[in-house]
């Protein structure tokens, strides 16, 4: 943990260019969860493709979990906030994701997974990001990696703000993966009420927030809980400052646009529709999930 990083001076902030709700939808096996950023809004939020928020006491809406699907072309980022989801795949990875842990899997070339609750009873909240990946790297081989909640970095600020790491960096401090051809930041930012957080990010990268308890105000524009602010890009705004109007807890999320076709059907995210086609061909052929 560290305490009092190296905090940016931010001399003009992004604003808010529009404020979004959510879909509320089901996936899986009946899955219940709100689609915060959909397909609609891939190319303005390049290089994210989706954005689930899930969280229920309800057995019945989380319980079946996500039975075995492929996944091509694109990375899936995991966040559990409460419960534990145990994931399996084709590539040979298991893991149990836990409260505060995050599972970062790079599809590549094809796999086939499961993510399936071990717990009957309780509350399951977390989210699930899609991440792409340039056309030169859609086709790499699959990658896995699961961070327990004690292994993510982490800082408190001077004016006692919490700050998880799980991509990019944040106050000079890095987090736990790091992308060089999208280079995503993605962190779980916890104020207390009257508190202001500044963080630094380059003009040309795409940026949104998404606030999952109390409410925020970005230039003076209130976020109430559950809605996601897309943040304006301003060649001359160098960060973002947030201060909370209650205690919140929020993510924040930004990344260098790809600039490429985004070509999708399903769990398959490529180019071109031909590789499309092709993954679909492959998915159904058995090749899809080998592992050489």
């Amino acid at each position: 943990m560290n305490t009092n990083a190296n905090a940016p001076t931010v001399k003009l902030s992004r604003t808010i260019e529009r404020l979004v709700a959510g879909q509320a939808t089901s996936d899986g096996a009946g899955v219940k969860l709100t689609r915060v950023l959909t397909n609609d809004l891939q190319q303005r939020l390049d290089p994210f493709l989706m954005l689930d928020a899930f969280g229920s006491d309800n057995p019945n809406d989380y319980i079946a979990g996500f039975p075995d699907h492929p996944h091509r072309g694109f990375e899936t980022v995991t966040y559990m906030i409460a419960g534990r989801m145990l994931h399996r795949d084709s590539a040979g990875h298991e893991g149990l994701l836990e409260n505060g842990g995050v599972q970062w899997m790079t599809a590549g070339k094809g796999v086939i997974h499961s993510e399936i609750p071990q717990q009957e009873d309780g509350v399951m909240e977390g989210f699930q990001l899609w991440l792409n990946l340039p056309g030169r790297d859609k086709m790499n081989p699959p990658w896995y990696r699961d961070f327990k909640n004690q292994d993510l970095p982490k800082l408190v600020t001077d004016q006692g703000v919490d700050v998880t790491i799980i991509a990019g960096s944040s106050h000079g401090v890095s987090g736990a993966v790091t992308r060089d051809a999208t280079q995503a930041l993605y962190l779980d930012v916890h104020m207390p009420a009257g508190a202001r957080f500044a963080q630094s990010l380059p003009a040309d990268h795409n940026v949104f927030v998404y606030v999952y308890r109390g409410a925020l105000s970005i230039a003076g524009v209130a976020v109430p809980t559950q809605r996601m602010a897309i943040l304006n890009n301003d060649a001359q705004a160098d960060g973002l400052v947030i201060d909370a109007t209650a205690d919140a807890k929020f993510l924040l999320i930004a990344g260098k646009p790809l600039k490429e076709p985004i070509a999708q059907y399903g769990p398959f995210v490529m180019n071109t529709q031909a590789e499309i086609r092709q993954a679909i061909e492959d998915f159904r052929a058995g090749r899809l999930g080998e592992i050489a």
